[in-house]
């Protein structure tokens, strides 16, 4: 798919929730993830690059004064790890302009093998910080709701501890898909391993994307579900120990 040039779905210029600080936030396009929650199903369709890292690099720089000591950019999706020579480009200028980089992933593409782990590896010298979704800690429950298994992202999450990689984890609190207690104190054991985790959100599931479903032709399959109230979500900080995390006070 790759062919130097980023397939860029749309700009975000004043990001405030994909990591520290005002962001600059670059959703690529391309997933092959289909988690049933997702409210960006517009990004999954994998296709041809046509902008190159300069350019886009030269886009967000115009933002600069903006991002302060604490901002910076952003790379989300659909999954940034599908165009990952776009994004080591990418990150290699930023990082000689002095920019804070940002990774959203799922980790789905996440692999030891080569050619993908020595480009990852690469990729991590050029990279502060990764916003990593955990979507299930199930196995088959993971499968179910998204449609691949999670064994390679949780190695993904293991190794980045092993290199000392600040992580932010995120978990998308879906009711009676993501919200069992066992399955959340299992999540809670997990997280609790790694030595990298700088915080961990718990990020409610909203309906607001489920117009995108329509709009694409395909059935949404949580309709029904409404989002989990206030109780629910309660309980689920706690029973993840999400305050235990030291920028926690700063959300």
């Amino acid at each position: 798919m790759e062919n130097g040039k980023g397939a860029i779905h749309s700009i975000e210029t004043f990001g405030s929730v994909d990591g520290p600080g005002v962001r600059y936030v670059i959703f690529l396009q391309g997933c092959r993830m289909r988690c049933q929650f997702c409210h960006n199903a517009d990004t999954w369709k994998i296709k041809e690059g046509s902008e190159t890292a300069e350019e886009v690099l030269r886009k967000a720089l115009r933002y600069k004064p903006y991002w302060k000591h604490s901002g910076g950019v952003t790379v989300s999706g659909g999954e940034p790890l599908l165009q990952i020579d776009f994004l080591l480009e990418l990150f290699k200028l930023a990082k000689q302009k002095g920019v804070h980089t940002v990774i959203d992933t799922c980790g789905n593409p996440f692999t030891r093998e080569e050619p993908f782990f020595s480009k990852f590896q690469e990729l991590m010298q050029y990279t502060d910080l990764l916003l990593l979704d955990i979507k299930h800690i199930n196995q088959a429950k993971h499968q179910q709701l998204t449609g691949w298994g999670n064994d390679n992202i949780l190695d993904m999450a293991r190794y980045l501890s092993s290199i000392d990689k600040p992580v932010w984890i995120r978990h998308v609190l879906v009711p009676q898909r993501s919200d069992d207690e066992e399955d959340l104190k299992c999540l809670d054991a997990f997280v609790k391993t790694l030595h990298n985790v700088k915080r961990f959100e718990v990020l409610p599931y909203h309906t607001l994307g489920a117009y995108k479903w329509k709009e694409l032709g395909m059935e949404y399959p949580l309709e029904g579900i409404e989002p989990p109230d206030k109780e629910t979500i309660e309980r689920a900080n706690a029973l993840l120990h999400t305050a235990d995390y030291q920028d926690y006070k700063n959300m």
